[in-house]
Protein backbone atom coordinates (compact mmCIF):
# COMPACT_ATOMS: atom_id res chain seq x y z
CA UNK A 1 0.00 0.00 0.00
CA UNK A 2 1.83 3.50 -0.55
CA UNK A 3 2.79 5.85 2.05
CA UNK A 4 2.59 9.27 1.91
CA UNK A 5 5.34 12.14 3.08
CA UNK A 6 3.24 15.25 3.85
CA UNK A 7 5.84 18.10 4.91
CA UNK A 8 4.19 21.94 5.88
CA UNK A 9 7.29 24.01 4.67
CA UNK A 10 8.00 28.09 6.69
CA UNK A 11 10.65 28.91 3.81
CA UNK A 12 13.10 31.58 5.52
CA UNK A 13 15.28 31.86 3.68
CA UNK A 14 14.40 31.33 -0.01
CA UNK A 15 18.13 31.61 -1.77
CA UNK A 16 18.81 28.77 0.52
CA UNK A 17 16.23 27.06 -0.01
CA UNK A 18 16.39 26.49 -3.43
CA UNK A 19 19.71 24.51 -3.09
CA UNK A 20 17.34 22.01 -1.37
CA UNK A 21 14.93 22.10 -3.39
CA UNK A 22 17.04 21.45 -6.66
CA UNK A 23 18.69 18.46 -4.72
CA UNK A 24 16.10 16.74 -3.26
CA UNK A 25 13.70 16.02 -6.39
CA UNK A 26 16.45 12.97 -7.47
CA UNK A 27 16.74 11.86 -4.03
CA UNK A 28 13.33 10.90 -3.74
CA UNK A 29 13.61 9.23 -7.21
CA UNK A 30 16.05 7.43 -6.21
CA UNK A 31 13.89 6.18 -3.42
CA UNK A 32 11.24 4.67 -5.64
CA UNK A 33 8.81 8.09 -4.78
CA UNK A 34 7.29 10.68 -6.71
CA UNK A 35 6.19 14.02 -5.70
CA UNK A 36 2.45 14.68 -5.82
CA UNK A 37 1.88 18.29 -4.22
CA UNK A 38 5.11 20.91 -4.30
CA UNK A 39 4.24 24.35 -3.54
CA UNK A 40 1.16 26.12 -5.02
CA UNK A 41 -1.59 28.23 -4.26
CA UNK A 42 -3.12 26.80 -0.92
CA UNK A 43 -7.39 27.33 -0.12
CA UNK A 44 -7.87 26.26 3.71
CA UNK A 45 -11.86 25.15 3.42
CA UNK A 46 -11.95 24.69 7.04
CA UNK A 47 -10.47 25.56 10.46
CA UNK A 48 -7.43 28.15 11.01
CA UNK A 49 -4.77 25.71 9.38
CA UNK A 50 -3.03 28.22 7.52
CA UNK A 51 0.10 26.48 5.62
CA UNK A 52 2.48 28.67 3.83
CA UNK A 53 3.77 25.48 1.72
CA UNK A 54 3.23 21.79 1.14
CA UNK A 55 5.35 18.97 -0.16
CA UNK A 56 3.29 15.90 -0.64
CA UNK A 57 5.22 12.32 -1.70
CA UNK A 58 4.21 9.30 -2.85
CA UNK A 59 6.29 6.15 -1.94
CA UNK A 60 5.80 2.17 -2.07
CA UNK A 61 5.21 1.78 1.39
CA UNK A 62 5.82 3.09 4.66
CA UNK A 63 9.21 0.80 4.91
CA UNK A 64 10.33 2.79 1.61
CA UNK A 65 9.43 5.61 3.19
CA UNK A 66 11.39 4.81 6.27
CA UNK A 67 14.33 3.54 3.83
CA UNK A 68 14.40 7.30 1.75
CA UNK A 69 14.24 9.43 4.78
CA UNK A 70 17.29 8.21 6.71
CA UNK A 71 19.46 7.30 3.37
CA UNK A 72 22.48 8.81 3.16
CA UNK A 73 21.89 10.63 0.10
CA UNK A 74 18.75 12.54 1.41
CA UNK A 75 20.57 13.24 4.55
CA UNK A 76 22.98 14.92 2.49
CA UNK A 77 20.59 17.30 0.94
CA UNK A 78 18.10 17.64 4.06
CA UNK A 79 21.60 19.76 5.09
CA UNK A 80 21.07 22.48 2.78
CA UNK A 81 17.23 23.16 4.45
CA UNK A 82 18.80 23.49 7.71
CA UNK A 83 18.67 27.16 7.94
CA UNK A 84 16.15 28.10 5.09
CA UNK A 85 13.00 26.45 6.35
CA UNK A 86 11.12 25.19 9.30
CA UNK A 87 8.71 21.44 8.42
CA UNK A 88 6.23 19.81 10.56
CA UNK A 89 6.42 16.42 8.59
Amino acid sequence: MPAYGIAETDVTDPERYEQYKAASPTTIAAGGGRVLVRGGELAVLEGDWQPTRLVVLELEDLAAAKRWYESEVYQEAKKLREGAARLRA
